[in-house]
This record gives structure tokens, C-alpha cells and sequence, in this order.
């Protein structure tokens, strides 16, 4: 199976230099915990998720208003082509430790998301099939993966 049939195509985005407040409008108005970040030519330059505008906001002290997605978002971030298997894509969600990528074209241009959910809805509704046992396994190891504990940069500090 491709990334492409389960993608999800329309996704809003977000610009360089948007405050976070805006990026927590658009997860609120699509019912989702990532927005892409696109430079001017549609190209992705990052993401932001809802725990980095938590974070940002607790840590930094300033309002959600005064702080920009720039100062906070994962540049460079792992994608996924739309041709690509998802098995390749539940991989990279697996070794990074990330429940969702971007959809990118060769050129680096947003096509869409694929999340982790996005695959486990998919599998119930081709439930019976002979690969859907090795697809639900597969997400698991996923999933055991991506709760894994990371180390802390509190631990980091302690240990030095």
C-alpha cells in the first residue's frame, strides 16, 4: 500500500514568523497536533506540534502571542513521498520516535500528512485481509517504539 491512499491531502499550513497562538489555531480548527511550516515557495521548512507550543510557552515565560513558530519548530524535518510504501513510512515513524510526517514531492513541496492514526483507520477497515495481522503488528512495534522513554535534557544536566 502507498502513502497516497491514506494520506490526508488538504492540510493547512503554516509561514515562517507566525506566532504560536496562530499554529495552536490551526491544530484547533483541523482537530490535529502538527502544522507543517512552508517558506514561500511551498516547500517545507519544519514543523511545529502542540507539545512544542506547551513547552515553548512554559519554559520560555512570554504569551503564545509574543513567540514565533520560527524560535520553536523542528526544521528540517523527516517526510515521506507519496509514492513511498507505508511500511517504509511506519518505519521512520518507528526509528524517529514520531507519530506523524509530512507528504513532500521531489521538490520538497507539501502534499500532505500521514499520522500514525491515519494508518490504524485504515487498517480497521480492511480488517480480515491477510496482511492486516502484519500490519497491526508492525504499528504496534510502532507505537512501542514511539513511547519509549527519551532521555531528558533534565537527565542530561543531572548526570553531568
Amino acid at each position: 500500500m502507498r502513502v497516497r491512499e491514506i494520506m490526508r491531502s488538504e492540510v493547512e499550513h503554516g509561514t515562517r514568523g507566525m506566532d504560536l497562538a496562530s499554529a495552536a489555531m490551526i491544530m484547533w480548527r483541523q482537530d490535529c497536533g502538527i502544522v507543517p511550516i512552508l517558506d514561500e515557495r511551498e516547500r517545507i521548512v519544519g514543523v511545529i506540534t502542540d507539545r512544542d507550543i506547551c513547552m515553548a510557552v512554559t519554559m520560555g515565560g512570554r504569551p503564545p502571542g509574543a513567540i514565533t513558530v520560527d524560535e520553536v519548530m523542528s526544521a528540517a524535518p523527516h517526510t515521506v513521498r507519496p509514492d513511498s510504501d507505508v511500511r517504509s513510512a511506519l518505519g521512520v515513524m518507528r526509528d524517529r520516535q514520531i507519530r506523524r510526517l509530512p507528504v513532500t514531492d521531489a521538490e520538497g513541496r507539501l502534499r500532505g500528512m500521514l499520522s500514525l492514526s491515519d494508518v490504524v483507520l485504515h487498517l480497521r477497515t480492511r480488517r480480515g485481509e491477510t496482511t492486516a495481522e502484519a500490519d497491526a503488528t508492525e504499528i504496534l512495534r510502532v507505537l512501542h517504539r514511539i513511547v519509549e522513554p527519551r532521555e531528558t535534557p533534565a537527565a542530561v544536566v543531572a548526570r553531568s
